[in-house]
């Protein structure tokens, strides 16, 4: 058997594009002694990996030039010299952009298929899940009766981060890049309200219309300008919980913005960058009770999926782009 992987082939200035990875073939290599054998299924682009792909200071763990691309997957063990993972067994684990990877089982998590669908691993029960779980009820510490605010609302995060708030008994106003996407937030995930970015003039007048009682939980996937807009709402002992900020990841020179964190002084509110693997301790409980409520049909999300590993960049770059409504995949 080959194994076909993508590896960082230079490093992007700016928006990153096809030939800054590059499709490689290798021989596979047989398990030593604890070590198993996965297939890949499904691998995950995800935004993070923008980051990775830089070597800067401010960027933990940069993929190395000719390096498999750093990402989860999901897969069935084919061959093993592992008891714990045996053959036949799916799993989920951050094997990277490749068709078969070996493991010692580190970070490795045994899927049932009967439970869920694999793939779902990969976003409402696995990484996203988890981080709009946290992110949303630990960190923005939302309540019902709450205004919560979602930017980057149809992704792969934001889509379950709306429909826990709801869960919750909150009202949910969604930011996202397309009248597509706020008709999919509004009629299938429940939220209250939302805007298209793309189209409005006045960030700030769009909040304060769908916001009439100030807001109390802002989840930011984006960063920039909605962000901005946000600040001057803040109700009082409000909650930011920074995930993400996509808008500026393929910045070349950041931009300034206005200087708003007078606001946090008057409102007391709580700004916290945070990171899914701050709550590794407790995945086990989370996602309890994300597979409860998917099983009772309470949690969806939609996948938007490219077929064949040599176009998992062209998928990463359309992902970065907008192009999906919930989760991007690459089935392989």
């Amino acid at each position: 058997m080959n194994n076909r992987q993508i590896v960082l082939a230079a490093r992007p200035t700016g928006f990153p594009c096809e030939t800054d990875f590059e499709l490689l073939e290798t021989p596979t290599v047989e398990p030593a002694d604890g070590q198993f054998l996965v297939k890949t299924s499904y691998l995950s682009v995800d935004p993070y990996m923008r980051g990775r792909m830089n070597d800067a200071p401010s960027y933990a763990d940069p993929v190395a030039i000719g390096q498999v691309m750093v990402g989860a997957c999901v897969g069935q063990i084919v061959q093993s010299r592992n008891a714990r993972f045996p053959e036949g067994h799916y799993v989920s684990g951050m094997f990277g952009w490749q068709e078969y990877a070996l493991s010692e089982g580190e970070g490795v998590r045994r899927l049932d298929p009967d439970a869920a669908p694999i793939s779902t691993a990969l976003h409402v029960l696995g990484m996203p899940g988890l981080t709009a779980y946290f992110g949303l009820l630990d960190i923005g510490q939302a309540e019902a009766g709450d205004t919560v605010v979602v930017s980057g609302a149809a992704g792969a995060v934001g889509s379950v981060v709306g429909q826990l708030a709801k869960l919750i008994g909150c009202r949910v106003v969604g930011v996202a890049g397309s009248d597509e996407k706020i008709r999919h937030i509004v009629t299938d995930l429940g939220y209250d309200a939302g805007f298209n970015y793309k189209t409005t003039d006045s960030y700030y007048a769009a909040l304060k219309e769908r916001c009439p009682n100030g807001i109390d939980v802002y989840f930011d996937n984006v960063g920039g300008p909605i962000t901005d807009a946000v600040f001057p709402l803040l109700n009082q002992s409000a909650h930011v919980a920074i995930c993400g900020q996509i808008s500026q990841y393929n910045a070349v020179e950041v931009s300034q913005g206005p200087r708003l964190l007078w606001h946090l002084i008057v409102k007391r509110a709580t700004v916290r960058g945070f990171l899914v693997l701050d709550f590794a301790e407790h995945y086990r409980k989370a996602l309890s009770q994300l597979t409860r409520w998917y099983r009772e049909g309470k949690l969806n999300c939609r996948e938007r999926v490219t077929d064949g590993i040599e176009n998992a960049p062209r998928a990463f770059i359309e992902m970065m782009q907008g192009a999906n409504i919930g989760k991007q995949l690459v089935k392989i």
